[in-house]
């Protein structure tokens, strides 16, 4: 009996560490077939480009296809949620960017919620949005600007992209933050309100930096302010929003995450392959001729940075009562 009953107390303490010894063991194996990385917006898009970048990284350090898998409909959300419902293993990741964040609450009838069922893994890289005037627009800095609006309510047109993306979130955000009453024209592909800045139908107008940066440089736009948190190093003489008007910041971003309950290691071994993406400067170079620039941060920090974005564009659907297109 005694001999019976040690031998059972031996596989009691063996089947207990299983788990432990299998989340070990399934961070130093992965990956070991095909992982499936999901796009949810088109291919040919800079999040699609952005995918089969860091894919093509990844499959190089990693020994395993990373095979993309572009998803699109619905705001983003259609492959979004297609990625969270798979199992956690670490073979169906997802590429979440600040849409992520603002379709929390722009969509009141989502099957899934973002924060609750999300593994962050790791951000990729940040993208610098630009608040950009027609060269006659009287107003040549931020506070200009604010004064005229003021001054001439109702009466200037800002141009963005498609409502309830990271340009016109960063227009709204930028009226609840200043008060003024700017006509935000939401278009559905940027390149046509760029052309419409440039030909003055429109007076001022954000967008991301590699939409503008070559209009700006020729002067046929002029940058009043990058929207980030930081100047633009290719405009260092471009102030950010943010130095005028206190606490202002708005970019886009785009990182890699898993469905929640993914193996921890799995999850930091992913973070530090990427990171090790993040620290090459051939890598570095190829997210700059894409105009982003690289983002850093550990599971933890990019966790912060969702709920921190997720509060923060819900403010603004709230305030200027936002509804999808």
């Amino acid at each position: 009996m005694k001999i019976a009953r040690r031998r059972f107390l031996r596989l009691g303490a063996a089947a207990a560490a299983l788990p432990v010894v299998s989340q070990i063991a399934s961070g130093q194996t992965y990956p070991s077939r095909p992982v499936k990385l999901i796009c949810p917006t088109p291919a040919g898009g800079q999040l699609d480009i952005i995918t089969r970048l860091i894919g093509q990284w990844l499959s190089e350090r990693l020994g395993q296809p990373f095979i993309i898998e572009n998803r699109s409909g619905a705001g983003g959300n259609i492959g979004t949620e297609a990625a969270l419902r798979s199992p956690a293993d670490g073979y169906t990741l997802l590429v979440a960017s600040a849409t992520n964040a603002i379709n929390a609450t722009l969509y009141a009838d989502l099957k899934f919620d973002f924060i609750r069922d999300s593994a962050p893994i790791a951000t990729i890289n940040h993208i610098p949005l630009v608040l950009e005037a027609h060269p006659l627009f009287p107003s040549k800095t931020v506070p200009e600007l604010i004064a005229y609006a003021k001054s001439n309510p109702g009466k200037i047109s800002l141009g963005t992209g498609t409502k309830g993306v990271g340009p016109n979130m960063a227009a709204e955000l930028f009226k609840m933050m200043t008060g003024v009453d700017l006509v935000i024209v939401a278009y559905r592909a940027e390149a046509q309100m760029i052309t419409d800045l440039i030909g003055g139908q429109l007076q001022i107008g954000f967008t991301g930096i590699s939409s503008s940066l070559e209009h700006i440089k020729a002067g046929e736009l002029r940058a009043l302010a990058m929207a980030g948190a930081r100047r633009f190093e290719a405009l260092p003489g471009i102030p950010t929003i943010g130095e005028f008007v206190t606490g202002y910041e708005a970019s886009g971003w785009c990182g890699i995450v898993a469905p929640k309950n993914t193996p921890s290691e799995v999850v930091d071994k992913l973070n530090s392959e990427i990171n090790a993406a993040l620290a090459d400067q051939t890598f570095k170079t190829r997210l700059a001729a894409v105009g982003v620039t690289t983002l850093a941060t550990s599971p933890a920090q990019f966790s912060k940075l969702i709920v921190d974005e997720t509060q923060k564009w819900g403010n603004v659907v709230k305030f200027a009562d936002l509804k999808p297109e």
